[in-house]
């Protein structure tokens, strides 16, 4: 017979192992957002899209062992609202410390996630040096602060806040610094008339943006079964196959109801809409996966693949321009997931979801604004009308991502 002793080393190996394979799924979702970001936009901005994306994730991961996770997590002020400093570097070699670094990983891919958000919102007319220094603050500082009010035993869990897998704490967050960079940057060249109307422009590859997107979706079990922490138990096991029905569930109908809305208003099957509506289904059912049944679930994605479409409307009549529609995946279909959750979680409440959603968007926002604004008067944050006309493949980083099509290639 097993000891007791082995056993929990047992169940400490199978929590930590599925914590790491969980991170790993969500580090995948890095791919995912990369393929998605690269297929809506231009052919001229391929390149440096793909180069914000696979940047920003080594600045998270970096930033976020530096001081990120110290800030979150170990600041061991509980119930406040200004966390301590601590370092992650120089832990004891202990089972703790493996412990330790099993949950880092973990998070770290959160962070990243939360700052992709903002690359696609800002994409084909911001500097890149300007977003690779913003992505320094809000993965070291603005994000981590935020993320302590809550997971990290801050006011806002004090208060009662759910949100189990960030629909607030990561997808909002990351729409919310991103709305604060569109506003102060303003839309692309040519994307609104003088008169008002809006001229569409379309992305460059619609078989990427489809691979991004189900990469998204499959990167999303570990991002919400991860959220659990743990597998070993009758009760981690069974809400870990909850969460991924549900997760699913929710997908499906938020890209079968953002479908319909699209042949409802123009009468076309809209692709872009419908991977939309798929992620907007994911983000609304991140906040609490594990209470709704899964026709609970699926009723959240249609809710969410309605409102996406609805809210994408909305900004681009308002000249926000975000060509991916992160802003509305992210943030509006975001604050949408918070307010689900106390249908079916009884120890949520709509005061303390507004709170929290309050207290989040505020934060990053204003935050956010400060930072944009200062990019903005020390070194500018937007190209020339010149590069952005020619593209930021060629202006900022010098390669093509499709040289045989612009003619600059040469032929063998």
């Amino acid at each position: 017979m097993a000891s007791l002793a082995q056993f929990s080393e047992l169940q400490f190996a199978l929590n930590t192992f599925y914590l790491l394979i969980s991170g790993a799924l969500v580090m995948w979702m890095a791919a995912g957002f990369s393929m998605l970001e690269a297929g809506l936009v231009r052919s001229k901005n391929t390149t440096e899209i793909l180069t914000k994306n696979i940047t920003l994730y080594a600045i998270a991961c970096t930033l976020f062992l530096l001081v990120g996770y110290g800030i979150m997590y170990r600041g061991n002020d509980a119930g406040g609202i200004i966390p301590s400093l601590a370092l992650l570097l120089g832990e004891a070699d202990s089972e703790a410390s493996h412990a330790l670094a099993a949950d880092f990983f973990f998070q770290v891919v959160f962070v990243a996630t939360a700052m992709s958000i903002v690359s696609g919102a800002v994409a084909e007319r911001m500097k890149l040096n300007a977003f690779l220094l913003f992505s320094v603050v809000l993965t070291g500082f603005i994000y981590p602060v935020e993320g302590y009010w809550s997971w990290g035993g801050g006011f806002l869990k004090s208060a009662g806040f759910v949100d189990f897998a960030g629909s607030g704490i990561v997808h909002m967050a990351g729409a919310a610094a991103a709305l604060a960079g569109v506003l102060l940057l303003g839309p692309r060249l040519g994307k609104y008339r003088r008169d008002g109307s809006i001229n569409a422009i379309p992305g460059a590859n619609m078989p990427l943006a489809a691979l991004g997107t189900l990469i998204l979706w499959m990167g999303w079990f570990g991002f919400n079964g991860g959220s659990q922490l743990a597998l070993s138990s009758y009760d981690d096991a069974n809400a870990i196959a909850d969460v991924f029905v549900n997760t699913n569930a929710a997908a499906a109908t938020g890209a079968i109801s953002a479908l319909l809305m699209t042949r409802l208003l123009w009468q076309k099957a809209d692709l872009t809409m419908i991977l939309n509506g798929a992620l907007a289904g994911l983000v609304a059912i991140t906040a609490d996966p594990v209470s709704p049944t899964p026709l609970w679930a699926a009723a959240i994605g249609v809710s969410a693949g309605v409102l996406v479409v609805l809210s994408i409307i909305a900004l681009d009549r308002l000249h926000l321009d975000d060509p991916v529609g992160a802003i509305s995946v992210h943030g509006v279909v975001g604050l949408l997931g918070l307010l689900w959750v106390p249908v079916n979680n009884s120890e949520a409440s709509w005061s303390a979801q507004l709170l929290g959603a309050f207290s989040i968007f505020t934060w990053v926002f204003l935050c956010s604004l400060l930072l944009w604004w200062l990019l903005k008067v020390c070194i500018g944050i937007r190209v020339s009308a010149e590069d952005e006309y020619q593209g930021a493949d060629i202006s900022d980083c010098g390669v093509e991502a499709y040289p045989e099509f612009s003619g600059s290639g040469k032929r063998n």
